[in-house]
């Protein structure tokens, strides 16, 4: 199965669901395309969920690491949710969590980019 995104919102967050292979063609220029169009259009805060994607390549990894530099330096993030089987190992032999914040709960993950000392509820 190729690469399928769909993007939502939660509050100021932008959130790519991820669903497929993101590897070298198609997939890793679709995933590239989407995430420069993003920082283009001035999303600053995004959560990549990876729940659903069975394989990374090396330039879909380049695409989210040169994603997360980018954002950081416009004073924005980029976090990761829920990668598993394979490309959980990918991701940690590249000592990629390490890096970037990486989520296993949505929940937890959107309470992540709220400043601290913020509640819901106020």
């Amino acid at each position: 199965m190729g690469l399928q995104i769909s993007t939502r919102e939660s509050a100021d967050v932008t959130i790519l669901d991820l669903c497929g292979r993101a590897t070298i063609g198609v997939e890793s220029d679709l995933l590239i395309g989407h995430l420069n169009k993003l920082v283009a259009t001035g999303v600053l805060k995004l959560l990549l969920n990876l729940a659903d994607v069975t394989q990374l390549d090396s330039s879909s990894i380049s695409a989210i690491v040169g994603t997360y530099v980018l954002l950081r330096r416009q004073g924005g993030s980029l976090k990761l949710l829920c990668p598993c089987g394979r490309v959980r190992a990918v991701l940690r032999v590249v000592r990629l969590p390490e890096i970037i914040p990486t989520f296993e709960d949505e929940t937890q993950a959107l309470a992540s980019f709220r400043p601290r000392g913020y509640s819901a509820a106020s």
